[in-house]
């Protein structure tokens, strides 16, 4: 009797510690799930990182790419049931592959603080870009002011506004944090060619690789008038394209503008140059947003 008894005692303990092993095992993690739209493929040298703030320490979510046609390659992720619960941020970065630095990086795409479950997540955050650049505007003229001819006034962009007689900056642009940088475009017959990166619409951007050797006006803009890249041939009518300005992620893989493209331009079949033409607001349509859902059972 005394060996039963035993014997029975020793099978309830049994069935006691792995009923402890699975309540632990529920208690312990959670479920954290993505609904992003409007994230571009970075290709093999970048990839996007999501991360929690608890107590103001930033923790890792995990990793994910996106594909051509916008699709995360993961959604869900299983995080510390603590973490998750004390969460008062998510926010996504963009982060080197490799990354040797276990912290998040300066660029800050998007993010939301977690109440009730879950986060609206935003390029306006603070964690983010702290703005929605809803308010931007810009302004621009055709001319060539760095070589001395007069006869390809229309193949150069200059992102300033003469109306009142003297040139002043054409564009209207929040301060970026850390990790992004403005940059001007010129679409020509379909292929994006840059005018230079810039922080600052009051003063010249950082290259001037197809410019001429003339001074240019001290604001972001191009002449395209020698090197040209494959494909095209300068100088070139700018007439019938497209100006664009877009923000990019610091440091930059991509010979294309980023997928935040605060304004575009229509430029007019035969613009005339000289002119003032203003350029469109379609932030709301290039910025990307979405939202993140924490489950815990």
């Amino acid at each position: 009797m005394k060996t039963i008894k035993f014997l029975t005692m020793a099978l309830m303990g049994l069935v006691f510690l792995a009923a402890c092993d699975n309540d632990d095992d529920v208690s312990t993690s959670g479920d954290l799930n993505l609904n992003i739209s409007g994230l571009e493929d970075l290709g093999p040298d970048y990839t996007y990182e999501g991360w929690i703030i608890v107590n103001g320490e930033a923790i890792t979510t995990g990793t994910f790419d996106v594909d051509s046609e916008g699709t995360l390659s993961q959604t869900s992720f299983v995080i510390d049931r603590e973490d998750l619960e004390a969460a008062s941020t998510f926010v996504l970065t963009i982060e080197p592959v490799p990354d040797a630095d276990p912290a998040p990086s300066k660029v800050h795409i998007l993010a939301g603080n977690i109440s009730g479950g879950g986060a609206s997540l935003s390029v306006a955050h603070p964690a983010a870009l702290g703005d929605d650049f809803s308010s931007s505007q810009g302004e621009y003229i055709l001319a060539t002011p760095t070589n001395e001819s007069s006869d390809d006034e229309n193949s150069g962009i200059w992102f300033l506004d003469n109306s009142s007689g003297s040139a002043e900056a054409g564009l209207t642009l929040p301060t970026l944090p850390e990790g992004w940088i403005y940059e001007g475009w010129v679409v020509i017959n379909g292929q994006p060619v840059t005018t230079g990166k810039f922080s600052s619409v009051s003063g010249a951007d950082d290259a001037a690789p197809y410019s001429c050797t003339q001074q240019g006006p001290p604001f972001p803009g191009e002449d395209f008038l020698q090197n040209a890249p494959a494909g095209l041939t300068f100088p070139v009518d700018l007439s019938n394209g497209l100006a664009v300005i877009s923000i990019e992620p610091v440091p930059d893989n991509s010979e294309a503008p980023f997928v935040l493209k605060p304004l575009l331009g229509n430029i007019p079949n035969n613009a005339a140059v000289h002119s003032v033409y203003s350029m469109n607001n379609i932030a709301s349509g290039s910025n990307p947003s979405g939202s993140v859902s924490i489950s815990i059972e």
